[in-house]
């Protein structure tokens, strides 16, 4: 019997990716999850209102203040956080469900919602992305080209604020070229996969067929 017919399941990663607005962070998000198989993203929850071309399910699981709150109380969320007046959090039990088939999955929050998820799942994966410089990133912002000069003001703000926390984070990718923040950030995920614990799980009968310990040599 070939040792992938015995394969265990190993328990999936959490992948955690933070980066201040104008940083690319969405766009390599996108490109991981095409490049990486069976990683998953994990859809929020919010109480903002629906945005036009917005899919309840896809883009978000749209619920209303009251349906949030309780799910709060429950301990529900894995984090959560309040933005201008809107809640946004991830779904304890929707991750702890992939995670235990299996799945990797990647949670694309703020700097806040990564410190609670560190807080309760230590062994989670926590990125940030960097802009190759203030000017790169500014230039980001202006060239989405809907906003206005006050609203760019704010996101700058925002943004150099969101930065002010990146020594908090595992590990750290500058974006300056796209294919090569998405080479640094697949790898990371490669890495995670074949970490010693986890290759013991997926080949256990492999390492019995080479008669060597899944615990290695007694000292």
């Amino acid at each position: 019997m070939s040792s992938k017919a015995t394969e265990e399941r190993v328990r999936g990663s959490l992948f955690v990716i933070s980066a201040p607005s104008g940083a690319g962070k969405t766009s390599l998000v996108r490109a991981l999850l095409e490049r990486c198989g069976n990683l998953e993203f994990s859809v929020s929850c919010t109480t903002r209102p629906r945005r036009d071309g917005e899919r309840d399910g896809v883009d978000y699981h749209f619920v209303d203040h009251a349906d949030f709150e309780r799910r709060v109380a429950a301990g529900e969320f894995l984090e959560y956080a309040e933005v201008f007046g809107n809640y946004y959090g991830t779904s304890r039990d929707e991750v702890d469900r992939r995670l235990a088939a299996g799945r990797d999955v990647i949670l694309e929050i703020d700097w806040q919602g990564a410190r609670q998820v560190r807080r309760h799942m230590p062994e989670s994966v926590s990125m940030f992305i960097l802009p190759p410089s203030r000017e790169a990133l500014e230039r980001r912002l202006h060239g989405r080209g809907k906003d206005s000069p006050e609203v760019i003001r704010q996101r700058l703000a925002e943004a150099e604020a969101e930065m002010s926390h990146w020594h908090e984070f595992e590990y750290v990718i500058v974006n300056d070229d796209f294919a090569e923040a998405l080479d640094d950030l697949a790898a990371l995920v490669r890495g995670r996969r074949l970490r010693r614990d986890a290759q013991a799980a997926r080949h256990a009968a492999l390492l019995a067929e080479l008669g060597v310990s899944p615990g290695g040599p007694v000292e």
